[in-house]
């Protein structure tokens, strides 16, 4: 099982459509079964497929509750092979908690909580059990994100160009740094830019994070009013307009990644744009 975070610490970049559209990649063109975690208090990727609820089980519990078994937390969506763990604004109350907790460890709860659904942990042998899990995370560095990047291998970090387009982005690496004392495996598999308009913003922009000197994905994701089109009827790109061409980019985004990082996944490159 591999655990992917899609994080950003600046706003407006496309995080939850990424992290859904990705997600959905996976399991239509791979035959993955995916775990979406929602790690945002606003909620967008639960309330997307209609999971929003403060009467059920959430990321909250799974944080704060001594012994929660996280599977109680997750729900099937209408699409075979994708299931959501929620969040709400119980997120914030959560955070507060895990600090004050310190009876327990802080940073590494949803990684011990993730064994429950990982293939061949032997406590739980008959566990639900995926081939990734996606974490949509929030703008912010919080206990929950600092929790996200704990337990994951990979991080992808979607990125809008324009004159804000690097703001976050040392904190954010500086934080990975800071992070490897409680996951010496993480690694920062790339930025992909959002929102993409070919002209010499954006091309110039792409050429500026590289100069940076940290991987970033050839695929680009072009912008496309089909993007917010989904937001209102909750499918994915690849479900409601597969030709456009954000749905496209977003498919080969997925085997431009598998190719690079999981080796013997995926042979196709897709038939997104990629510059």
């Amino acid at each position: 099982m591999k655990v992917i975070s899609i994080i950003n610490f600046k706003g407006g970049v496309a995080k939850t459509i990424s992290a859904i559209n990705i997600s959905y990649a996976l399991v239509v063109g791979h035959g993955a079964r995916v775990l979406l975690i929602d790690n945002d208090k606003q909620g967008n990727t639960s309330k997307f497929f209609g999971l929003h609820s403060y009467e059920a089980p959430s990321l909250s519990d799974v944080l704060t509750v001594k012994g929660f078994d996280i599977r109680k937390a997750i729900f099937e969506t209408p699409f075979e092979g994708l299931h959501v763990l929620p969040s709400n604004m119980n997120l914030i109350r959560a955070n507060k908690e895990i600090l004050l907790d310190v009876a327990r460890p802080q940073q590494t709860r949803l990684k011990k909580a993730l064994r429950q659904v990982c293939t061949g942990t032997k406590e739980y042998d008959n566990a639900e059990s995926y081939d990734y899990v996606i974490i949509d995370n929030a703008p912010d560095l919080s206990m929950s994100a600092i929790n996200a990047l704990v337990a994951c291998d990979d991080i992808l970090i979607p990125i809008k160009v324009d004159q804000f387009a690097f703001d976050g982005l040392d904190q954010l690496l500086e934080q990975v740094e800071e992070i490897r004392e409680f996951n010496e495996g993480i690694r920062i598999a790339g930025c992909f830019i959002t929102m993409y308009a070919q002209n010499n913003v954006n091309v110039q922009g792409h050429q500026a994070i590289r100069d940076i000197g940290i991987p970033v994905f050839d695929t680009v994701i072009r912008k496309t009013v089909k993007v917010d089109e989904t937001t209102f009827l909750g499918l994915p790109l690849l479900e409601y307009a597969k030709n456009c061409t954000a749905a496209q980019d977003y498919e080969a985004l997925v085997a431009e990644y598998l190719d690079k990082y999981v080796t013997g996944i995926s042979t196709n490159e897709g038939s997104g744009l990629r510059v």
